[in-house]
């Protein structure tokens, strides 16, 4: 299901570049419960990466995530989010001379 704020995350990711400053909100569901969880950080890679969910499939079906690698603020820790149908995404800064959208 596409939903406008996936096009919105998908759309932006499209347009990171490295240098920039992001939020990246994403939903946690376990059982019936849901928890909301944010983290920022400056974008130091972005990539759509293959991954293992094919191995049942048909051999030509592949299956791609978006993942950001963040150097994350305050403690320069890096750390790899991978986007999905509830992340929210939203350019706190541009880097590298990029304006602001």
């Amino acid at each position: 299901m596409t939903t406008p704020s996936t096009t919105d995350a998908r759309a932006i990711f499209a347009s990171l570049k490295e240098g920039d400053r992001v939020q990246v909100t994403q939903q946690v569901r376990v059982g019936s419960r849901t928890w909301s969880t944010a983290t920022s950080g400056t974008v130091k890679k972005t990539e759509r990466i293959v991954t293992g969910l094919h191995v049942d499939r048909a051999k030509d079906d592949r299956v791609f995530a978006d993942t950001i690698l963040l150097e994350r603020d305050g403690n320069r820790e890096l750390t790899t989010v991978s986007l999905d149908e509830n992340t929210r995404l939203e350019v706190l800064s541009g880097g590298k001379g990029i304006p602001n959208p």
